[in-house]
C-alpha cells in the first residue's frame, strides 16, 4: 500500500510558505521518496493570501491537481482564519498547525474541527524573531511539522536548508533557521 501525504499551507505573500513547501518535498526527495511541490498564486501583492501544496509518497505520485483533502495543513498566519477555511476538505485524522500564541484546545473551537482532528500551535513568529532576526515563520513551521508527522525527518530537514541555503546564505543566516527549526520542533504544543 502506498503511503501519500498531502500538505496544504496557507500564508500571505512574504512569509515564505512556497520556500518550505519546496524544502520539506526536496527534503523527503532526499530520503528516496516521491515529491511535488506547487505554489497557487497569481499576481499577488505582498501580504495577500496564498497557498502552497507538497505531496510526498513512497511510490511515484501519478496525481497533478491542487490538494483538495489534505492530511496536514499548515497556517503560517493566524489573521487568516478570520479570512480563509483552512479546514476545508482536511482529513478526518488530519493535522493543523497553526503559527499563533493561541493555545490548541482554543484554537479547536475557533476552527471547529472534528475531535479526531490534532490541532498544534506554535509561535513560529515569535521563534523566528528572535533567532532569524526576521518575521520569516516557514523554517519553525518545518520543524513543527517534522515533530507532528515524521513525515520528513528533522536530520534530514536541517541537512538539506543548510545545503540549500548555503548557496545564498552566510553561516550566521543557517544557524539561526537551523536554531529555528529545532525551537519550533521542541516548542510545538497539540490539545
Amino acid at each position: 500500500m502506498q503511503q501519500l501525504t498531502e500538505i496544504r499551507w496557507h500564508a500571505r505573500a512574504g512569509q515564505g510558505a512556497v520556500t518550505a513547501a519546496k524544502l520539506v518535498a526536496e527534503t523527503a526527495l532526499s530520503q528516496d521518496r516521491y515529491m511535488q511541490a506547487m505554489p497557487e498564486y497569481g499576481p499577488e501583492r505582498m501580504g495577500a493570501p496564498i497557498k502552497a501544496f507538497t505531496r510526498i509518497c513512497d511510490h511515484p505520485i501519478e496525481i497533478h491537481n491542487n490538494i483538495e483533502n489534505p492530511d496536514v495543513v499548515i497556517v503560517l498566519d493566524d489573521t487568516l482564519l478570520d479570512v480563509i477555511d483552512v479546514t476545508e476538505g482536511i482529513s478526518p485524522e488530519g493535522v493543523i498547525i497553526v503559527n499563533t500564541c493561541t493555545p490548541p484546545a482554543v484554537l479547536r473551537k475557533v476552527l471547529g474541527v472534528a475531535d479526531t482532528v490534532r490541532v498544534a500551535s506554535v509561535d513560529a513568529t515569535g521563534i523566528a524573531l528572535d533567532t532569524i532576526k526576521r518575521d520569516i515563520p516557514n523554517t519553525p513551521m518545518v520543524g513543527a511539522l517534522s515533530k507532528l508527522t515524521g513525515v520528513v525527518d528533522l536530520e534530514a530537514v536541517n541537512g538539506l536548508l543548510a545545503k540549500t541555503f548555503g548557496k545564498k546564505f552566510g553561516q550566521d543566516i543557517i544557524d539561526a533557521n537551523l536554531a529555528s527549526v529545532k525551537r519550533a520542533y521542541e516548542e510545538v504544543v497539540v490539545g
